[in-house]
């Protein structure tokens, strides 16, 4: 009877042994991986580092992990100075004008970029959001070598909660190695250009990398993170427009408008946000990137849409009432002083222009939602940002004419009948192929825009009438 006993207490004294060296490595491993902040625990510690691991990233010694901007600092980082043109290549833009990066060429710079941070002993790992709305947005974790570009990129992040990232389907993962070889560095390419670094996204590993100085251009960085993540919000509900959201007496309302022009106009005082981006559920809207309030807040869905174009012939009026399908068309083709830009925005995006403006076409026309346009040059000058948001007020007031009843210029009212036939049924069947040309071929010229919606996929009875479109558009000129 003794035998066993022994045996047992023996073993129970082993067992109470492992468990008493098990304590003092995990005791020993949480100081190897001691944080600032939020969390003290360890499951969340063993969580992090393996969350981490799956991302290519193999921690070496210690995890600083969301900190606070005055930590961050204490822990030497600090405001670098704003960088620009800094070159982009994604994989999955449909916009021309972008270096393309191809499967392998990315596969290769993530082996080579996730190696070096597995080298660093301390790393910087923060999470956040693009989306103010936590009821559509998209998570985003940042693994960094450099707390610095951790402090610009909280910046422009929005808070999350801790976890979040783990109870999230599809976050975005962004790698920071600006202390990476000169070699890597230039693997992309060289030149000037290159000298401090680049930048390289994947649209379908939602992954980012920034190499050398790239953190530093926020414009180039926020560029890339509203192609990485339209695809998330799109699926999740939302509609990711690359314009402006305004806020006037609990009102919200859309802007489209060149970037040039929210910067001649001087319009950043009243805008919610001074970056483009604005996403519409229907929940409400929300803009990307954090602003000076930083707390995530969720809009109203805008009460009306305003498209701005210029025009230094006054051949556009000063104001002027849309339809749907005219708003889907200004939209899509984005003129500004005889050149066009689709959808009003250079930046690279997965999205097809083309659905984007049949998108808000639906939405538009679903909501019944007011939709004006308004010529920012009058007398072949901007007018000035009082002005501006004075047009606004009318706007909002209703008090504008229906357009039919307005005094507008002939080849104008031309322009806008041969928009027309997007409000008709037959919009569903067109599929504008040649407007895919002119994109990928280079900015929309003036005959390019005129005729690319003629297509082989017009029906007979959609031909005829375009074709009276079309002879009426010949004799007009802007």
């Amino acid at each position: 009877m003794l035998g066993p006993l022994r045996r047992a207490a023996v073993a129970a004294g082993a067992a109470s042994a492992s468990a008493a060296s098990l304590r003092q490595f995990q005791c020993a491993y949480h100081r190897s991986n001691e944080r600032l902040l939020p969390c003290r625990d360890q499951e969340v510690s063993y969580g992090l580092n393996w969350a981490i691991a799956g991302r290519g990233v193999v921690v070496k010694d210690k995890v600083f992990y969301n900190l606070e901007k005055s930590e961050l600092q204490k822990g030497g980082a600090a405001y670098t100075e704003c960088l620009s043109g800094i070159p982009l290549h994604v994989r999955g833009n449909v916009i021309s004008g972008i270096p393309d990066v191809s499967r392998a060429q990315f596969a290769k710079l993530l082996k080579l970029v996730t190696f070096h941070l597995s080298s660093i002993s301390s790393l910087y790992v923060q999470d956040g959001a693009v989306g103010s709305s936590v009821e559509c947005d998209a998570k985003v974790r940042v693994i960094s070598d450099n707390p610095s570009a951790v402090l610009l990129l909280s910046n422009i992040l929005w808070k999350t909660p801790d976890r979040s990232i783990s109870h999230d389907t599809c976050p975005l993962t962004i790698y920071v190695a600006s202390s990476i070889s000169a070699n890597v560095r230039n693997s992309l390419g060289s030149g000037s250009q290159y000298a401090n670094g680049f930048a390289a996204a994947d649209i379908e590993r939602s992954s980012l990398i920034l190499c050398g100085k790239a953190f530093a251009d926020s414009a180039m960085l926020k560029g890339a993170l509203s192609a990485l993540t339209a695809p998330v919000l799109s699926a999740r509900g939302g509609l990711p427009f690359p314009g402006w959201l305004l806020s006037f007496g609990g009102s919200a309302v859309l802007l489209f408008a060149p970037v040039d022009v929210i910067k001649s106009l001087k319009l950043q005082d009243v805008l919610v946000s001074t970056d483009s981006g604005v996403v519409v559920s229907p929940k409400g809207s929300n803009v990307l990137f954090a602003t000076k309030a930083r707390e995530p807040n969720l809009f109203t869905r805008p009460t009306q849409v305003i498209i701005v174009s210029s025009d230094s012939t006054d051949a556009l009026p000063a104001l002027s009432k849309l339809s749907p399908g005219q708003a889907a068309y200004h939209f899509l083709a984005g003129y500004c002083d005889g050149k066009f830009i689709p959808a009003y925005s250079k930046d690279p995006s997965p999205l097809d222009p083309i659905a984007l403006a049949n998108s808000l076409f639906s939405h538009l026309k679903e909501d019944n939602t007011p939709t004006y346009l308004i010529n920012a040059k009058s007398s072949g000058k901007y007018i000035d940002g009082k002005e501006f948001v004075r047009l606004i007020e009318v706007l909002l007031s209703n008090n504008l004419p229906d357009r039919k009843s307005e005094d507008i210029r002939g080849h104008y009212s031309f322009w806008h009948s041969f928009v027309d036939y997007w409000d008709h049924k037959e919009m569903s069947d067109l599929h504008m192929v040649s407007l895919r040309r002119n994109w990928s071929g280079g900015p929309l010229d003036h005959g390019g825009l005129r005729f690319s919606f003629i297509s082989s996929s017009i029906n007979k009875r959609s031909a005829g009438r375009l074709s009276r479109y079309k002879a009426c558009i010949t004799s007009a000129s802007y």
